[in-house]
């Protein structure tokens, strides 16, 4: 009987394989979810280059690339401890898989809180609460963002600018192709007899006197 239950008794690495899977199908499940929170700020960040809110339109291209680096390093970390949890060798990291976890759990709680889309919608109001609001995120980002992750987003920015022009111009009337009609001035001469005629045509309609 002792021998039954030691077989089957859940070992440290079966746990940590547990572990990350349940992790992996959060993460799964957040990355639908976010898509929506992704679209909306991307939405959003044309909506304020409109109204030629730049500064804002940036802050929520920044806050966009945040998201999207954060679940692309959780999937890269969970790839990595899976590798590490089906080595022979799992003793020898063992203590190295279960931080991993412990990070990853750290970071799916996170990601979860970025899922409100009424965070997003915070970004282009301007009451006091959401401009302090902005400044948190703005100030945040700058520690969680790296120069890469910076020049992208201002490559993104860019574009969005660029599909903005083109989308006025398109709107705009088209100029004529052909020359217009040249209006020649009359001669001081010829409108001078005009009027003349003018007056003695009204001369010639008034009744006459009895």
């Amino acid at each position: 009987m002792g021998a039954s239950q030691s077989k089957h008794r859940i070992t440290v690495q079966d746990k940590a394989i547990l572990d990350m899977k349940v992790q992996r199908d959060k993460l799964k499940q957040y990355q639908k979810r976010v898509q929506v929170v992704l679209d909306r700020e991307d939405a959003l960040a044309r909506e304020l280059l409109k109204k030629g809110d730049k500064r804002r339109a940036l802050l929520a291209l920044r806050r966009r690339k945040y998201q999207e680096q954060m679940i692309a390093t959780t999937d890269s970390q969970l790839l990595n401890l899976q590798q590490l949890v089906e080595t022979i060798e799992f003793s020898l990291v063992q203590k190295d898989v279960l931080f991993g976890l412990e990070q990853g759990n750290q970071v799916l709680t996170k990601l979860n809180q970025e899922m409100r889309i009424e965070d997003v919608e915070r970004l282009a109001d301007d009451t006091a609460e959401a401009i302090a609001y902005q400044n948190k995120i703005s100030e945040l980002l700058k520690t969680q963002m790296s120069a890469e992750d910076e020049e992208a987003v201002l490559m993104e920015l860019d574009e969005l600018e660029r599909q903005e022009s083109d989308r006025l111009q398109i709107n705009m009337p088209q100029v004529p192709d052909h020359p217009l009609p040249v209006q020649h001035p009359v001669e001081a001469g010829a409108q001078q007899d005009d009027e003349e005629k003018e007056d003695e045509l009204s001369l010639n309609k008034q009744p006459m006197l009895a």
